[in-house]
C-alpha cells in the first residue's frame, strides 16, 4: 500500500470519528436548555458540562492532522504525518469512549441511579474492549517503517485537501444547526443579552466556517472549470486553514455561554435559596415569639400546688427550657398559674 492511501485512509477514519462526534455534540449543547435539564441533579449538571468539554477535546484531537498537513507538511504525504494521525486518531478514542459513557448514563438515569451508572460503565468498557481490547484477540501488526517517496501528483494533492475539508465541515455543520435552533427555545430567551451577543458572534463564525469550507468546490468549478491547477490547491488550502480559525472560535463561543448559564444557575440557586430564607424568617420568627409568649389571661386559673401538678410542671420545665430558653423557664417557674399543655411552634 502506497503512502498517500495510507494518509487518505487515516484522514477518512478521522473523518468517520467526527461524523459520529457531531451528533452527540449537537446533543450535548442542546440539553442545557432544555426544560428537563434544570430539574437534573447538580452533580449530573456537572457531567454534562465534562461529557461537552469531552466532546470538544475529541473534535479538537481530529482537526490537528489537516493542519500538521497544511503547516508543516505543506501539503505533502510523509511517514511522520501518517504516524501522527494514526496517534491522535487512537488518542481521540478514549474520550469519546467517555462522553459516550456520559451520555449513557443520563439516559439510564430517567430509570433510576443504578441502572444509569450501570449502563455508563458498561458502555464505556465495551468500547474501550472493541477499540483497543480487540489487539490483545487479534494481535498487533506495527507499522513498516515507510520511505518518504517523490513529491506528490498535483491531483493527489487536491484529493487530500478536500478530504482534509471534509473531515472540518461535519463539526461546522453540526453546530450550525444548533445554534439556529437554540434561539428558538425557550431557555434562549432567559439568557442575559450578553450572552446572547456571544452566541450571534459564534454563529457568524461557524457561519463562516461553512462558507470558507464550501468556497473550494465553487472555485473549481466556477474558476478553472472542473481542472487541477496549482492555484485551486492553493485556494482550498487557505480556505481549510481559515476553517480552522473560526471554527474554533465557534466552539468556545457557546461552550462560554453553556459555562455561564450552569454557573448562574448555581448562583440563582443560591439567590433562591437566600430568597426564601429571607421570606420564611418572619414566620419562623412569629412561630418562635408566639411559642414563648405568655399564656392568655382567660386561660389562665389558680389551683393550689401540690404532688398533681408537679408531673405537669415537669414536663413544662422541659418544653420551656428548650423552645423557649430563659424566659421560658422564668414564666414555666411563676407561681398560681394554670401550666397549659405546650404546643409545638410548628
Amino acid at each position: 500500500m502506497s503512502l498517500r492511501t495510507k494518509v487518505k485512509n487515516a484522514l477518512d477514519e478521522a473523518r468517520i470519528l467526527v461524523l459520529g462526534t457531531q451528533v452527540l455534540l449537537g446533543f450535548q449543547y442542546r440539553a442545557f436548555f432544555e426544560p428537563a435539564f434544570d430539574r437534573l441533579p447538580r452533580t449530573n449538571q456537572d457531567l454534562k458540562v465534562v461529557g461537552l468539554v469531552l466532546l470538544l477535546g475529541v473534535m479538537g484531537l481530529l482537526l490537528v492532522p489537516a493542519a500538521r498537513h497544511r503547516l508543516v507538511e505543506r501539503g505533502e504525504d510523509t511517514p511522520e504525518l501518517h504516524r501522527f494521525t494514526m496517534n491522535v486518531i487512537g488518542l481521540a478514542l478514549v474520550p469519546f469512549a467517555a462522553a459516550l459513557g456520559l451520555d449513557l448514563f443520563h439516559a439510564g438515569w430517567t430509570r433510576g441511579p443504578r441502572l444509569g451508572v450501570a449502563l455508563g460503565l458498561a458502555t464505556f468498557a465495551v468500547a474501550i474492549a472493541f477499540w483497543f481490547g480487540i489487539a490483545r484477540v487479534f494481535g498487533h501488526r506495527p507499522p513498516r517503517a515507510e520511505k518518504e517517496g517523490s513529491q506528490m501528483k498535483l491531483e493527489d494533492k487536491i484529493v487530500q485537501v478536500l478530504t482534509e475539508a471534509r473531515v472540518v465541515l461535519p463539526g461546522a455543520q453540526a453546530l450550525l444547526g444548533f445554534q439556529l435552533a437554540m434561539t428558538l427555545m425557550e431557555g434562549y430567551e432567559r439568557l442575559p443579552d450578553s450572552s446572547k451577543d456571544v452566541h450571534l458572534a459564534a454563529i457568524c463564525a461557524i457561519a463562516l466556517t461553512v462558507v470558507f469550507l464550501m468556497a473550494p468546490p465553487a472555485y473549481h468549478r466556477i474558476v478553472e472549470g472542473g481542472e487541477d491547477t496549482e492555484r485551486f490547491h492553493r485556494f482550498a488550502g487557505w480556505m481549510v486553514m481559515a476553517a480552522m480559525v473560526t471554527l474554533p472560535l465557534g466552539f468556545a463561543g457557546d461552550l462560554w455561554i453553556v459555562v455561564r448559564k450552569q454557573t448562574g444557575s448555581r448562583g440563582c440557586a443560591r439567590v433562591r435559596g437566600r430568597g426564601a430564607a429571607l421570606l420564611l424568617r418572619p414566620v419562623v420568627l412569629r412561630d418562635a415569639r408566639a411559642a414563648c409568649a405568655p399564656p392568655c389571661p382567660r386561660r389562665l386559673k389558680r389551683i393550689p400546688s401540690g404532688p398533681r401538678c408537679e408531673r405537669g410542671s415537669a414536663a413544662l420545665w422541659a418544653t420551656a427550657s428548650s423552645s423557649c430558653g430563659a424566659a421560658g423557664r422564668r414564666r414555666a417557674r411563676a407561681p398560681g398559674r394554670a401550666r397549659p399543655c405546650p404546643r409545638a411552634p410548628w
